[in-house]
């Protein structure tokens, strides 16, 4: 007889409790009121093995757009209309584990939303960046999206320019220069939950790891959570640095661009072209 491994339990699983840690953690900070924001993490399949029979399908849900680079590709993502503050305290029905079909045009669930719930309306979104991520950075993981306060209030007193709005929160803390070189994205206001709005972020994120929704949030990528979470981290301290100064015309010394210049050639980093003035 073929002896039949034991499964280990779910709620043990790192991914999981990086899931709880993460939507908690983002909450507390005040980036994620009521059900707003949502995570996406990319899992390996021998992994998803130790703790779920991935040949037990839950239900599945048809996708409004095909996405076949992703065929066969397991995720763990927070549910639509699910209070950060909960998941912690009940990850079975607000987190879940889904498996893309290998037509790319439908998602398994194997475990989670428990009450019948869906994968988070941003599931496009996340789809759409997880693919762009992919084609740049093979070790890409997690998508993270959240409603960051002082990013959010800065979107409304600040020029949208790309270049200009990076470089006010490069002047601002000294480290993120090095934590963010590649630049911030911004998209246009559009209306969030569509693929529309996916497509735009996607495309984004070819160049970009951050990209602001104007007078909405944040979209984040990394390899892991910890640095996931760090990046938009960083970006929210200087925002809030910014916008607790107010008035641009309060500051009577800041990083000049040679100085920038200079800690991107300390800490190895190239920054994006076309943003300092040398």
């Amino acid at each position: 007889m073929v002896a039949i491994m034991q499964k280990k339990n779910i709620l043990d699983a790192p991914f999981i409790k990086e899931m709880c840690e993460a939507t908690f953690n983002m909450w507390h900070m005040g980036w994620d009121e009521r059900n707003g924001g949502n995570i996406s993490y990319l899992l390996d399949e021998e992994v998803v093995e130790q703790y779920l029979d991935v040949s037990k399908i839950v239900r599945y849900l048809p996708l409004k757009f095909p996405v076949s680079e992703l065929a066969g590709k397991y995720f763990v993502v927070t549910g639509s209309g699910k209070y950060f503050k909960n998941v912690k305290g009940d990850p079975a029905n607000t987190l879940g584990v889904v498996k893309v079909d290998n037509s790319g045009e439908k998602v398994h669930i194997l475990w989670g939303f428990e009450d019948g719930s869906n994968p988070t309306s941003e599931l496009p979104s996340h789809f759409m960046s997880h693919i762009a991520r992919l084609r740049v950075d093979p070790n890409h993981r997690i998508i993270m999206h959240n409603h960051a306060t002082n990013i959010l209030a800065m979107t409304f007193i600040h020029d949208l320019d790309e270049a200009s709005f990076t470089k006010t929160l490069w002047q601002m803390c000294t480290e993120c220069i090095v934590v963010f070189p590649d630049a911030i994205g911004i998209l246009p206001w559009m209306v969030p939950g569509t693929d529309a709005i996916g497509k735009k972020t996607a495309e984004k994120m070819l160049e970009h790891r951050l990209v602001i929704w104007p007078h909405h949030g944040i979209f984040g990528a990394g390899s892991t959570m910890d640095e996931t979470f760090g990046l938009i981290e960083t970006a929210e301290k200087a925002a809030q640095i910014f916008t607790i100064i107010g008035d641009a015309s309060k500051i009577k010394q800041t990083i000049t661009d040679q100085q920038l210049k200079d800690l991107a050639d300390a800490f190895q980093v190239v920054p994006r072209e076309g943003i300092l003035n040398l």
